[in-house]
């Protein structure tokens, strides 16, 4: 595929979508009420996340059926996921943002679009029309009075040719994208007339901060905040859209990725995919970006961690919240332009392997002590490998799985391309105009 921009790319802005009906669901069966605990990972992620799910036709199940099926199992899926029924809530006392599972329930919303799935072009071209299909109105990330909104929110929408969408909007305080695909699986063996798939383990106390917190290194990657005037609100601001950015997708083949690993051979740490992935994306943007900065200028970069298989215990693999942690890496801007690329990938292997037990522990205590968030000068978000789209549901597996996300300058995202992990990777890079052929020659050049 190459690269292209968004704004090549014929993108449909209106998916001629009509809503036909929109209903709440609640527990199939009367659950305590009961207020959940939300760790220091989770209190920073209240927004909200948008995932679209796309099925081609299956003759064996009308749309009504399948929307059927998928109230029935969200209505048992609820109970042992009660928390995704209640509504966020802010705890005065404490000074923290907690769940109240009060059984309120989650909106479930059918639509039809006057549109094929064929006419959406290619699915794997990021279409922040595709909101369209995942609630769309259901929420307001930009609002303040926030707490009294559905934590889920379901959309099915039909297409001409008999297939549909399933799209899911959800507070980012509930799932990260591991726990959300077990989610997913057990939604599917429930509609299958299965038992859970893998039981949830909601206990949010297992990343609770030590008492007391204990700080026990710098974290150059955490920036304080000062305390929000409304502690009602978000650490997250809305997205200034005011930038003028130019929005391009670059595709990794298999064979690409295989000659970046052979490119770190040599490298003292085991290589990955993804390291020598991060590795090429962090030197193309951090050369770009920093022209005008001095060659012994430190650059940094971002990434998600999966904390689960790190911790000691390690956490249970079915921990619903948010078990992940942004892991940073740091070296100069001559060092990526003129270090070999071995040498890159291996100061990404270190800023992974950093993250341990107490580094994480660390991280936990010092959000206990401070408001803050991770800042880098790139951050790599990978929805590479969550494998969303491995979901087999009694219709079929989705044609394709994403998220809705609006291009940022300062996220480069990283999707599975259609056909799976072997087809390689797309890659969403937003840049200034007068920034993304200088990007552009550096991602393939350097694939030399």
């Amino acid at each position: 595929m190459g690269s292209l921009s968004l704004q090549e790319q014929t993108l449909v802005h209106d998916l001629k979508v009509t809503i036909l009906s929109s209903t709440k669901l609640y527990p199939s069966e009367k659950q305590e009420r009961r207020s959940m605990f939300l760790s220091n990972i989770d209190q920073v992620l209240d927004f909200n996340v948008h995932t679209v799910h796309f099925f081609k036709k299956n003759t064996k199940f009308s749309i009504e059926n399948v929307v059927e099926k998928l109230k029935l199992a969200l209505e048992k899926l609820l109970v042992a996921y009660d928390f995704l029924a209640g509504r966020l809530t802010f705890n005065n006392g404490e000074g923290r943002l907690e769940i109240d599972c009060n059984g309120e329930g989650v909106r479930f919303i059918v639509g039809s679009s006057e549109l094929c799935l064929e006419d959406l072009g290619e699915l794997d071209y990021p279409n922040p029309a595709f909101k369209q299909l995942a609630a769309e109105q259901a929420f307001d990330d930009c609002v303040e009075e926030k707490l009294d909104q559905p934590l889920c929110v379901f959309q099915v929408t039909s297409f001409k040719c008999g297939g549909f969408a399933m799209g899911v909007c959800n507070n980012h305080c509930t799932f990260d994208g591991i726990s959300f695909q077990t989610f997913l699986i057990n939604l599917a063996a429930i509609a299958a007339g299965k038992p859970l798939a893998v039981p949830p383990c909601n206990d949010r106390h297992l990343l609770a901060a030590r008492s007391p917190p204990t700080v026990k290194f710098p974290h150059p990657e955490l920036i304080k905040l000062q305390p929000s005037s409304n502690p009602n609100s978000s650490m997250i601001t809305c997205t200034n859209t005011n930038l003028k950015l130019n929005h391009k997708l670059f595709h990794l083949t298999s064979k690409d990725i295989s000659t970046l690993k052979q490119k770190a051979q040599g490298c003292k740490y085991t290589i990955t995919s993804f390291n020598v992935m991060a590795a090429h994306l962090w030197r193309c943007k951090a050369l770009v970006s920093n022209t005008m900065k001095l060659s012994t200028d430190e650059t940094s970069m971002l990434f998600a961690v999966n904390l689960r298989p790190r911790l000691k215990p390690p956490l249970p693999q079915s921990y619903t919240g948010n078990a992940v942690l942004s892991a940073w890496c740091s070296t100069t801007n001559k060092a990526l332009k003129e270090g070999s690329f071995k040498e890159v990938v291996e100061v990404v292997c270190e800023g992974g392997r950093r993250m341990d037990d107490e580094y994480a522990r660390s991280v936990i205590d010092w959000g206990e002590l401070y408001k803050g968030f991770p800042k880098g000068d790139v951050f790599v978000s990978s929805w590479w490998k969550l494998g969303f789209e491995e979901v087999v549901y009694p219709w079929g597996k989705p044609v394709y799985s994403c998220p809705v996300v609006v291009p940022s300058q300062d996220i480069t995202v990283v999707f599975p391309a259609i056909g799976g992990v072997d087809e390689g990777v797309n890659v969403l890079v937003a840049l200034p105009c007068e920034l993304m052929d200088h990007y552009s020659t550096l991602f393939y050049e350097f694939l030399h």
